[in-house]
């Protein structure tokens, strides 16, 4: 009997995971997180999966039950004899905290992946790390899918002159040098300072952005603090106007508030994270089509090599 495709779902990411089974011409698969008066909670597959290829989607952002359930649905798929389990991980939470930044703290990123191999997945598929050398903390296969795949055509379809991209910080410079090196188009860097964490001291643009439609690309949006300075700066500084794409929605604190509020003429999402409140100035776009032909091209053994456009240089 060949093997087939299940892919089951999170109890805060069936919004999402509904969407990639729909995408791939499937339904959810049956898995009960069965809830206890103390705080427990234990996953419990309604199907059999022996020998299939499980998908588990769950994106870890807070709380860290997510992450706990995930590592428990891995380990309830392994003992239930799946023939190879896919952690699918849209966001991947802890991702800042990726390096000893500070003395006598935790590299909780590298720990998540040890908790993740520990427990049984086979491969990590995930989006948009917020660094991608942590693909090097696995020693499972890691396919780190790309944002741009979504945003680019968006982009394109904007048609906007004197286009130019903004990086909101130095770390982020990579991403969107190859985003501005597909349109063949200009970048600039907002270098900031903080004091502490979420607190910005200052900022400074490094580029001209006079008379300039400019697009600030991110993978994360926090409190959003970052974004209405660095919008802020640029409209300073002469630039035309000033929108942002960020893969992934955390916004925490004033974080609708700031975007409101800020200079920025919209700001677009991908649904790795579901919105807590709607704002005139957010826009979603979905990962399910993505993630969906991740997967497919994952259980035919394929390469995923075709779903990252933002190296293939745009001609003008």
């Amino acid at each position: 009997m060949q093997p087939s495709v299940k892919i089951f779902s999170g109890t805060n990411s069936e919004y999402l995971a509904s969407k990639i089974a729909n995408a791939y011409g499937d339904k959810l698969g049956d898995i009960n997180v069965q809830k206890f008066s103390d705080g427990e909670f234990q996953p419990v597959f309604q199907e059999s999966i022996r020998g299939d290829y499980v998908f588990l989607v769950q994106s870890t952002f807070a709380p860290s039950d997510n992450l706990m359930e995930l590592l428990m649905m891995i380990d309830a798929a392994k003992r239930a004899s799946a023939g190879y389990i896919t952690a699918v991980i849209p966001y991947f939470g802890f991702a800042r905290q990726d390096r000893k930044d500070k003395p006598r703290v935790s590299i909780a990123s590298k720990l998540v992946a040890n908790l993740l191999t520990t427990a049984g997945a086979d491969r990590v598929m995930t989006m948009d790390l917020h660094a991608p050398q942590i693909q090097g903390f696995f020693d499972i296969p890691v396919d780190h899918l790309d944002s741009s795949a979504i945003f680019i055509p968006y982009i394109e379809k904007l048609n906007l002159e004197n286009l130019t991209f903004a990086s909101p910080d130095v770390g982020s410079t990579n991403r969107v040098r190859e985003v501005a090196s597909y349109f063949n188009a200009e970048m600039v860097i907002c270098d900031k300072h903080r004091k502490r964490a979420n607190e910005i001291a200052s900022m400074t643009v490094i580029g001209d952005v006079t008379n300039r439609n400019v697009v600030l690309i991110d993978d994360i949006c926090d409190t959003a603090g970052t974004l209405s300075k660095s919008a802020a700066i640029l409209k300073e500084r002469g630039a035309l106007s000033v929108r942002a794409f960020c893969t992934h929605p955390v916004l925490s604190g004033k974080a609708y508030e700031n975007i409101e509020n800020s200079e920025l003429e919209s700001m677009v999402v991908c649904d790795t994270i579901p919105l807590r409140q709607q704002c005139s100035k957010i826009e979603v776009l979905s990962t399910a089509e993505l993630f969906a032909v991740a997967i497919r091209n994952t259980f035919e053994n394929k390469s995923i090599h075709s779903l990252f456009i933002h190296s293939q240089r745009k001609n003008k």
